[in-house]
């Protein structure tokens, strides 16, 4: 069995104990954030920090980051949605649109969407052939110690949800008139491959999981777990970087 078969997709908060950790996450994540930028503990700048989500479509990738924003100053991060690469970025290898948006030390970005498109639906609708993304494996994972050996803090998110709840939310954006945007033909024809992108996504956590940028995989069922499960993780992640960066 599989990451995903094997993630517990039960856990519920209840609204108060949702909004006590969901504050006690955002004040810690506030002072890291502070620290990393230099803000605090003497000016002295810290690592970047780059938090990368992925997953389900309908998985609870914006709410998360918005709660993971809202305590912050605007100047003091910056998220960037990626979709499909337009012509001139066609003509490079695929990492370099997202080569210039990487923080630098004490900077934070949040990719919704990333690199990992060329494994995921680029491998399934056939937009990357069997040797580019087969190859892409290396060079991600060769990406990704680059930017941690070199003073970047990496956060890797994939928030799962199940067949049924996912239906639940692409009908119940589809009857809103201000959330319909969100949902697309694309995203109908994706729920239709759903076990191909299972598949691809279950090789990528296998061929791209590693000591400095191991893959994190919550449990999205419930939009206020999944939340503050994303914020307690990336504290704890954040954590465990500074003390490998001042080591």
């Amino acid at each position: 069995m599989g990451r995903l078969d094997n993630l517990d997709m039960s856990p519920r908060l209840k609204q108060d104990e949702y909004e006590q950790r969901l504050r006690a996450a955002q004040i810690r994540f506030l002072e890291l954030r502070l620290r990393l930028g230099g803000h605090t503990n003497g000016g002295e700048i810290g690592p970047g920090l780059l938090v990368v989500l992925e997953g389900s479509d309908a998985g609870g990738k914006g709410g998360a980051i918005k709660r993971m924003v809202e305590p912050l100053d605007p100047r003091h991060y910056s998220v960037y949605s990626y979709a499909a690469p337009d012509s001139r970025e066609l003509r490079h290898h695929f990492l370099w649109r997202f080569w210039a948006k990487v923080p630098g030390k004490g900077g934070l970005c949040v990719f919704d969407r990333s690199w990992y498109g060329r494994v995921l639906v680029e491998r399934v609708e056939g937009f990357a052939s069997a040797t580019e993304w087969t190859r892409a494996y290396d060079e991600i994972v060769h990406f990704e110690r680059g930017l941690v050996q070199e003073g970047v803090i990496l956060v890797k998110f994939w928030m799962e949800v199940s067949p049924d709840e996912q239906l639940e939310r692409f009908e119940s954006r589809q009857d809103d008139p201000l959330r319909s945007w969100k949902l697309t033909d694309e995203d109908w024809r994706n729920r239709d491959k759903r076990h191909l992108y299972d598949e691809a996504a279950e090789e990528m956590f296998e061929r791209t999981d590693h000591a400095l940028g191991p893959w994190d995989l919550i449990a999205a069922n419930q939009k206020k777990w999944a939340r503050v499960a994303v914020l307690e993780t990336l504290i704890r992640r954040i954590e465990t970087g500074l003390q490998l960066y001042d080591a």
